[in-house]
């Protein structure tokens, strides 16, 4: 009889369709939000909306990914512009000059930056209160009512670049209002990199706002013969019901000429919302269906699928990859947090994160296209800056990877192409596509090895190190920022690029780079590590202060370097350097810090402390809309940090976290459920992604995994650490299911085949 019941309850979970589940988690409020970063978020990758009320006018602040002032930085580029000019002042302990020319312009200049574009607004004053707003999930779908019966459905079409509205009940006289961004008008803020400099210290003139019948167009010109345009476009479809599209289009000088928004709308308007909605919900549909969870903590549940659909809005084929906010640019007069770019030296890595093992390889690639674009921009910077051979890349970006200074032990760090390599490597791992790795991901990841073993030296015992290094972003832009031994930091980045290299070398038969890359590796000593066991900033610098980036602990995670599978030295690293970092404190610690944090913890198998802090970064860290606002908006002690700019890694990270708990394979075997808490009894997962490319599905119930369903997608080896003592195959098509040492099965998969394991319940 238990056993009868245990398969109800998993199949009940497993069975709920992926379109459903999606919309058990849909937001829903009773009135509009009065902030822009509260607003419910719109997007395909290009485009995006927030829908909110401001005064008495319903408002969608729309943006454009690729809406940037690319202008130089001023004062960047000067003869001194160099790696070893910067070395001799550190040295000469002289690094006022480093700081005034390369740190204070992005403090002080307003751009380079991504720019916001501009915003509709509908008068709404005599509709009276508004009633409910939804999100619905599964097909990105937001729909207001109004105390009169006024119902708006809005949604941004999933791959064309138009947004639609429809408004039914309609019975007063509809003219949206299309409103410019302030680019003129008195600067009261400057200098403010954080909070935002005013759009006004863009100089750029006013822009133009023209109607012409239901059709209204603003033309907005930038830096350097840079336009924008955005539509809106409108018709009744009944007597009482409007429907209206809006889009953005771009033009920089010399580039591949778009569209105008004003033709896309008139294109668009030929047909119907429903006929654009059809196509659009299909898309999501299909979004949705790539991998579930079903979990008893509902608060982690729900956030993890709007860190989906925050993915799936945000990271698109064809666009841009998801920079600091994406396509949410702030909607207050100013110029986004961090000035929205693009920052290598952490926030668009975390942003990544989940694609893989959430089986979104699609919307991952968008990032390594980037990069591969921006590719020759990167070499120039190289050879300027570094002066050597190789691959090396500004660790902050404009959208053509042009470097913006900032800080630059991290701004201009020469391991930033080294931890970008990994996501190529991940993108090999979990696809095994072998043209990828030919093509793309070997010659990236050679590349930063070429330059990493031209920059590095030997020291007087044969190590090889960096002249000098730094740890993101410990001491801040102080001349105590550089370090004259190599930092844990770019240590582990520069393990990693030589261990990936002569790895992939030899997935491609080249046997003599693969031994050039593995005797490069060999020459880099140990980790710095204290004599308990605990990760340090540098040989010369343990970890003694709360600080929001992990960076001593990369070789844990993201690059696996130290494994809890490696025995009982490397889980007394992990356990004590995480100890350490918690004894410490989260003082100065942000969002991403707790959502970071429970990625480690279960790499260490630890699912209580994973799931306590991925519940922290839900409750205190994230707005109503669930974006991440850096600091704690509860105040209650999770961090000194109270403010609220908003950045997306944080919540990528936050669903990368969770899927760890559920799913590993890192080590060179497939886990399931390595981390979860002990009170979850019954969960279900469908479809999350292994190294291999291999797809795994499971049902637990009553604290027993009862079934899991294996589907191996190009064919290939793997071992499985199984979760019950006893099994039996329901399913097994074209597998070899082979012994292996205790509590492991090999498994032999050939292309396309399945295997389902059930529990043998002794």
């Amino acid at each position: 009889m238990k056993q009868i019941k245990l398969v109800i309850i998993c199949v009940l979970l497993h069975y709920i369709p992926a379109f459903t589940q999606a919309s058990r988690h849909d937001m829903h409020f009773d009135t509009l939000a009065t902030r822009w970063d509260e607003a419910i978020p719109l997007g395909n990758g290009m485009i995006g909306a927030l829908i909110w009320q401001k005064a008495n006018h319903l408002r969608f602040s729309l943006d454009r990914a690729d809406l940037w002032d690319t202008r130089p930085m001023k004062g960047l580029h000067r003869p001194e512009f160099s790696y070893q000019w910067v070395l001799n002042q550190v040295n000469k302990k002289d690094y006022a000059p480093v700081q005034k020319y390369f740190d204070d312009p992005y403090d002080h200049e307003p751009a380079p930056s991504k720019i916001p574009g501009g915003a509709l607004e509908f008068d709404t004053q005599k509709w009276g209160q508004v009633k409910s707003v939804n999100l619905h999930l599964p097909d990105a779908l937001c729909k207001v009512k109004w105390a009169n019966g006024v119902i708006l459905k809005t949604f941004v079409h999933a791959t064309a670049p138009v947004g639609w509205f429809r408004f039914e009940n309609i019975k007063t006289a509809f003219v949206p209002q299309l409103i410019a961004p302030k680019y003129q008008g008195e600067v009261k803020i400057s200098g403010d990199p954080v909070g935002g400099d005013d759009l006004s210290r863009l100089g750029y003139p006013q822009g133009s706002i023209k109607r012409k019948g239901n059709s209204i167009t603003y033309i907005q010109n930038g830096y350097g013969g840079f336009t924008y345009q955005i539509n809106v476009s409108w018709r009744y479809a009944a007597a009482h019901t409007v429907e209206g599209v809006w889009s953005i289009s771009s033009q920089y000088p010399n580039k591949k000429i778009n569209p105008p928004a004003n033709a896309v709308s008139k294109k668009a308007l030929k047909q119907s919302f429903k006929s654009y909605y059809s196509s659009h919900s299909a898309w999501w549909q299909n979004f949705w269906s790539k991998s579930t969870i079903h979990l008893p903590d509902t608060l982690l549940e729900k956030q993890w699928y709007l860190e989906q659909y925050k993915f799936g809005s945000a990271s698109r084929s064809g666009a841009p990859p998801i920079s600091l906010q994406a396509i949410w640019t702030a909607d207050n007069g100013r110029l986004p947090p961090w000035k929205g770019d693009f920052h290598h030296d952490l926030n668009t890595q975390l942003s990544y994160w989940p694609g893989y093992s959430g089986n979104h390889l699609k919307e991952s690639m968008p990032y390594l296209d980037h990069l591969d674009a921006n590719k020759a921009n990167y070499e120039r910077y190289t050879k300027m800056y570094f002066g050597t051979k190789g691959l090396a890349v500004p660790g902050v970006t404009t959208i053509n990877g042009t470097e913006m200074g900032g800080w630059i032990q991290y701004s201009l760090s020469p391991t930033v192409s080294s931890w970008l390599g990994q996501h190529y490597y991940l993108q090999w791992r979990y696809s095994m596509d072998k043209t990828f790795l030919r093509t793309r991901a070997y010659p990236w990841i050679k590349g930063a090895a070429t330059f990493i073993e031209s920059l590095t030296v030997l020291d007087s015992v044969g190590h090889r190190k960096l002249p000098i290094s730094s740890s993101p972003e410990i001491n801040d832009n102080d001349i105590t920022a550089w370090f004259p031994q190599n930092t844990n930091y770019d240590l582990a980045l520069m393990k990693f690029t030589f261990k990936a290299a002569a790895e992939l070398a030899t997935e491609l038969g080249n046997s003599k780079e693969a031994a050039h890359w593995q005797k490069i590796g060999s020459q880099f000593d140990d980790f710095a590590i204290t004599p308990a066991n605990e990760l340090m900033f540098a040989p010369s610098m343990a970890y003694n202060q709360s600080h929001r980036h992990f960076s001593n602990m990369m070789a844990i995670h993201p690059l696996g370097l130290i494994k809890w599978e490696d025995g009982p030295k490397a889980q007394s690293v992990i356990k004590n350097s995480i100890h350490l970092l918690d004894s410490i404190g989260p003082a100065y610690w942000c969002g991403y810090s707790y959502s970071w944090l429970a990625n480690m913890k279960a790499r260490a198998k630890d699912g209580e402390g994973a799931a306590k802090d991925l519940t922290i970064f839900a409750k205190a860290f994230c707005s109503i809309n669930s974006f991440h606002l850096n600091g704690d908006q509860t105040k209650s002690g999770y961090s000194k940090f109270v403010y609220r700019p908003f950045t997306l890694e944080g919540n990528f990270a936050f669903a990368s976290g969770l899927q760890e708990m559920l799913i590993q394979s890192y080590a060179g075997f497939i886990e399931v459920l390595p981390a979860v808490p002990v009170s979850w009894k019954n969960l279900a997962f469908e479809n999350l992604r292994t190294e291999g490319a291999f797809l795994v599905s499971l049902k637990k119930a009553d604290g027993q995994v009862t079934e899991i369903k294996i589907v191996s997608e190009k064919g290939g080896k793997t071992k499985l650490k199984l979760p019950f003592k006893t099994f039996f195959s329901t399913v097994k098509k074209d597998v070899q299911i082979n012994p292996a040492e205790t509590g492991f099965v090999s498994l032999i998969f050939k292309p396309g085949a399945t295997l389902i394991l059930k529990n043998g319940y002794e």
